[in-house]
């Protein structure tokens, strides 16, 4: 998976969340749980989004991993190449 690939996925997870979210304006370092207004409940469900596309679970540890669009791409880049 490359960065492309990797960022495209975390948009489409926030986006199944937040369908109406303008992503064009969020900042890529931005914590987006505050910018779209995710409750824990979005963000279980962005988890598991994250986690059917890669086609591998995401533990717990990991959430703090994926507060940014940037961090979340980067989590997606080094999970993949775990695999």
């Amino acid at each position: 998976m490359d960065r492309s690939d990797a960022l495209i996925a975390v948009q489409e997870a926030i986006q199944s969340v937040v369908p109406d979210a303008d992503l064009t304006h969020l900042d890529p370092d931005t914590p987006f749980r505050d910018a779209l207004e995710f409750d824990s409940l979005d963000f279980l469900r962005f988890v598991e989004f994250l986690s059917q596309r890669i086609g591998v679970g995401i533990d717990e540890d990991a959430y703090a991993q994926l507060t940014t669009l940037n961090d979340s791409t980067a989590f997606l880049i080094s999970r993949a190449a775990q695999l």
